[in-house]
């Protein structure tokens, strides 16, 4: 939360810098525009991603472990089969016949 409110006091300061350049007798609205991307925005995103990378690692690992329970969930849930091909000593369903020479 507090890093919030500090993100938002330097996005205020930072237009208010842009507005102060936007309407000066030697500025620009382009040098204002630039002025908020590079002060503001920029370091502000920045930021924000490096202080919220412990947040993401820890939803990705949150993530996996579901995911590997479903899968584990759903591998007990299945019949025993061996992961062999044919394990169940069924017929393939497409057989292909060999190929010879013809006589």
């Amino acid at each position: 939360m507090f890093l919030i409110l500090i993100a938002l006091a330097w996005l205020y300061v930072a237009l208010m810098m842009a507005v102060a350049e936007a309407f000066s007798p030697v500025g620009s609205v382009l040098g204002a525009l630039f002025t908020f991307l590079l002060y503001g925005v920029g370091p502000v995103g920045l930021l924000l991603y490096i202080l919220a990378t412990p947040m993401r690692r820890k939803a990705r690992r949150q993530r996996e472990a579901q995911e590997l329970a479903a899968w584990q969930q759903a591998q007990a849930e299945a019949p025993m089969a061996s992961g062999q091909p044919d394990a169940g000593g069924e017929a393939a369903a497409d057989a292909v016949a060999p190929v010879r020479k013809e006589p």
